[in-house]
């Protein structure tokens, strides 16, 4: 059941119909009623049976084309084959027809040349001298008995006379004048044909007649086979048709048509065709009769042996054509092998070349291509678990950088970190501390990726265990310097030696509003007070590099208004399209335009400052940017 409801939704609306039609039509008969209804569905069923096969032919035909190999054969046949068939049908078709028409001529030339004769002779009997027609009779008995053997002759003067004696020919009606030609008389209750002459003169008038029959026609041209004015005569008894000299040897058919009067009514007029059946050996031996050598034979083995030569020639183009043919589909169809293979994650499969035309290079071209895909997909694959690794790094990452904001009542701190890749090497961080204190640190690590972030996220580590005390101790007992000292023992000690960061590391008493810090390597921070900016320049070199290294620490009081800012080489460093930084003179003059926004106004005004500058979209380095303002 499952199948017969494919089957009828496969079928196109035409052969749907169809099956209706044909349903519709069996009952009809069946019934054995409404014959009108009958034809009617019938013939709408023979109309859609049709239009299916048409269909179904059409289908198959692009089906069977569906292969190149059976797309290129079927071009070569129609490009090729076709034509040239076409062309020997044709030229085939001129030959029968030239032919045919020279056979035609033949008898029509030769009756016509017989119909002059006799009607010489009629003329010369009726322009004999008075009284003496039987000379006349005997004469013309003579000459023609040899192309009219069954003439009559009635000649109408002082007396009637009629040959041979017992002829009934009758003079022809009084609208007749002379004439050569042939003639239709009603005969025994049928048409016969016959050829006469009619010569009127003042003194006498002379009629002769000669049935025209298939035997005398036959023999206008000795040998050339059945000659027959259709319709009026009817088939030979005995066809005189020549046997074929060679399988080469055709029948072939002449047509000619002629108009015949009526003995009665030379007004009444009756279209036949004069039509020959002969062989093509016939016609030429006819053209060719009086030669020494025998032409027809000569012509007709050199048009075999030609022919014979032009199919070999044909044959053989034809095989070429197929055997090239399958050359470039084989290599074509190695390709879509090679395809299927690529499509399914195959990249080790390798088609065969073969040769050292174009299509072998194109074969060893794709198998070049396939293994370099093999290499791109193994490197996409890898970077595709890098960047899945990034991803968990920088999400790890994001987890480093501080959510919060630790309280105090008189210091304000914003910070942000913009990544150049998916994790950073930038660092900072705030921490609150006991007595109201808090620490805050910004730092630059050597490098960008996954081992710079590492670092960063080392240092954050080292810096938040040592704040980090038991007993919780105060901002007086801290030494940023210490602390620092203590952070690049340790990164010189577990860090490979390539391996440094710069670090600015501060903390801030609130109830004395005084800043401790220590800068080991790092860009000088800037104090903007009112419209003055001062730096707090380095008192150490970078983290990481020297185990010895010694680190001092500095105060600076904060008053009111006054506006800190920390920030990495990622700010001040980026070049434009002339190479020229953006500098910290610029990143100055806009700290002292923005003064009065909020932090987070100033760290997003310097952000789309710099990234003006480069005009890229793409950072050219890691941005990291802390502001501290004194509330």
């Amino acid at each position: 059941m499952q199948t017969g409801q494919d089957l009828w939704r496969r079928l196109s609306g035409i052969g749907k119909a169809l099956v209706c039609s044909a349903l519709i039509y069996g009952i009809l008969v069946l019934v054995g009623r409404a014959p009108l209804a009958q034809s009617i569905v019938g013939l709408t069923t023979l109309i859609l049976a049709l239009l299916t096969l048409f269909q179904f032919a059409r289908r198959a035909m692009r089906q069977a084309i569906w292969r190149l190999r059976n797309r290129l054969i079927t071009t070569y046949l129609f490009i090729a084959v076709v034509p040239i068939v076409l062309i020997l049908t044709l030229v085939a078709l001129a030959g029968w027809a030239i032919l045919g028409q020279m056979a035609v001529y033949l008898v029509n030339t030769e009756l016509k040349h017989r119909e002059e004769s006799l009607h010489r002779q009629a003329d010369a009997l009726a322009h004999v001298p008075i009284g003496d027609p039987e000379r006349g009779i005997r004469r013309m008995e003579r000459v023609t008995h040899s192309f009219f053997p069954d003439f009559e002759l009635i000649v109408r003067g002082e007396q009637d006379i009629h040959y041979p004696a017992f002829s009934q020919v009758q003079p022809p009606p009084p609208s007749w004048g002379d004439a050569r030609e042939l003639v239709i008389k009603r005969e025994g209750g049928r048409d016969l044909l016959y050829a006469w002459a009619h010569v009127k003169t003042p003194a006498e008038e002379v009629t002769v007649v000669a049935p025209v029959t298939h035997e005398f026609l036959a023999d206008l041209v000795p040998g050339l086979g059945d000659v027959n004015y259709v319709p009026l005569m009817g088939v030979p008894r005995q066809s005189r048709i020549p046997e074929p000299k060679n399988a080469f040897d055709f029948k072939i058919r002449g047509y000619y048509p002629v108009t015949v009067p009526h003995w009665s009514d030379p007004n009444n007029q009756k279209q036949l065709f004069l039509v020959v059946d002969t062989r093509i050996s016939a016609v030429l031996g006819t053209l060719f009769q009086n030669q020494k050598v025998d032409w027809p034979e000569f012509a007709l083995g050199f048009f075999v042996v030609l022919s014979i030569m032009f199919l070999i020639i044909e044959m053989a183009s034809l095989v070429y054509g197929i055997r090239l043919s399958r050359t470039i589909t084989g290599a074509v169809h190695e390709l879509y092998e090679g395809t299927q293979h690529v499509k399914e994650g195959d990249f080790s499969y390798r088609i065969p070349v073969q040769g050292n035309d174009q299509l072998a290079e194109l074969g060893a071209s794709f198998n070049t291509m396939t293994e370099n895909l093999g290499r791109l997909i193994v490197v996409a694959k890898e970077k595709e678990r890098l960047e899945s690794e990034l991803a968990i790094a920088r999400e790890v990452q994001n987890q480093l950088f501080p959510k919060d904001v630790p309280f105090t009542r008189s210091l304000e701190l914003k910070g942000v970190c913009n990544p150049a890749r998916m994790v950073s090497g930038d660092y900072y961080d705030f921490m609150s501390l006991s007595e109201g204190a808090l620490a805050f640190a910004i730092g630059d690590v050597a490098g960008k990726g996954i081992s710079a972030a590492l670092l960063m996220a080392t240092i954050q580590s080292t810096m938040r265990t040592q704040l980090t005390t038991p007993n919780g101790a105060g901002p007086a007992h801290l030494s940023t310097a210490k602390l620092v000292a203590n952070l690049n023992r340790q990164l010189y000690a577990t860090t490979a030696p390539e391996k440094y960061a710069t670090f600015y590391f501060a903390v801030y008493d609130d109830r004395n509003h005084v800043l401790m810090y220590t800068n080991a390597g790092h860009l000088a921070p800037i104090l903007l007070r009112g419209s003055n900016i001062s730096t707090l320049d380095s008192t150490g070199t970078v983290v990481g590099a020297f185990p010895i290294a010694r680190y001092a620490e500095k105060c600076v009081s904060l008053e009111q208004g006054d506006i800190l800012v920390a920030y990495t080489d990622g700010i001040v460093e980026p070049e434009n399209a002339y190479g020229e930084m953006f500098g910290e003179e610029r990143l100055q003059e806009l700290l002292i335009k923005h003064s009065k926004d909020d932090s987070s106004e100033i760290i997003a005004r310097t952000m789309e400052a710099v990234n003006e500058w480069t005009g890229s979209s793409e950072l050219q380095d890691d941005m990291t940017m802390v502001v501290a303002r004194r509330l």
